[in-house]
């Protein structure tokens, strides 16, 4: 291993073994935060444009001045971050299914922890996201941001699949008060299938873009968020 690369984190998992390190940038000295579970990079802090977005563009559609959202999926916490930056979010619950990344919050161990966790609207809460909106709904959202799979055709557990379905987002729009919106980010390209079965569910559905510059390869790289309106 690498003099640059301190490994700050390792657990395993039900999904695998799951390791949270930190390496400088050798051009710029940054520190970069890495997830891996197994041989798979999971998300880096060099790439967290598409995670604000998908709570920016998620917000943005929303209406009201008081508003309660739900995050999928917490990784390194900028999602949850950027939609603590809007006023109007009156509280924020993060359901994540692995023990070991609330943890690192808690602890305090990533750039944006302190943040994150010191806001009073926070609620870090251990839980399957998916089970949870599987089942009837105990209370209603405002907002739904889900960001847990590489994309609805490329899942990290096969469990995860049926939510990109109809049935599944079906029973996902139950936890969302009238108007209430679902966003979902994705590192695939826009997904026509997808898009069929979202606006078979959703009002104003639309498939954004987000392009972000690619120090890695020097080039531009794009993700897809999607948004929609419960009708």
């Amino acid at each position: 291993m690498s003099a640059r690369i301190e490994e700050l984190d390792w657990q395993t998992t039900r999904m695998g073994e799951l390791t949270l390190r930190r390496r400088a940038d050798p051009a710029t000295g940054e520190q970069i935060y890495e997830v891996k579970l197994g041989d798979e990079y999971l998300m880096s802090s060099l790439f967290t444009v598409a995670e604000e977005e998908l709570a920016t563009l998620g917000l943005a559609a929303a209406s009201g001045d008081a508003l309660d959202v739900v995050v999928g999926g917490l990784g390194l916490g900028y999602t949850a971050v950027t939609a603590l930056g809007d006023d109007r979010v009156r509280s924020l619950a993060v359901i994540d299914a692995l023990p070991a990344v609330i943890d690192w919050h808690e602890r305090e161990l990533l750039p944006v922890s302190t943040t994150l966790v010191r806001d009073a609207r926070t609620t870090l809460v251990h839980d399957d996201f998916f089970a949870v909106m599987r089942a009837a709904p105990t209370r209603e959202y405002d907002v739904i941001l889900l960001d847990v799979d590489h994309s609805p055709r490329h899942t990290l557990d096969p469990s995860h699949a049926d939510l990109y379905a109809v049935a599944g987002l079906t029973a996902l729009a139950a936890h969302l008060r009238q108007g209430g919106v679902f966003a979902l980010w994705s590192d695939d390209p826009p997904d026509d299938d997808f898009m069929t079965a979202l606006a078979a569910v959703f009002d104003g559905c639309r498939a954004h873009r987000v392009e972000f510059a690619n120090r890695l390869t020097g080039g531009t790289s794009s993700n897809t968020v999607y948004v929609g309106l419960r009708r």
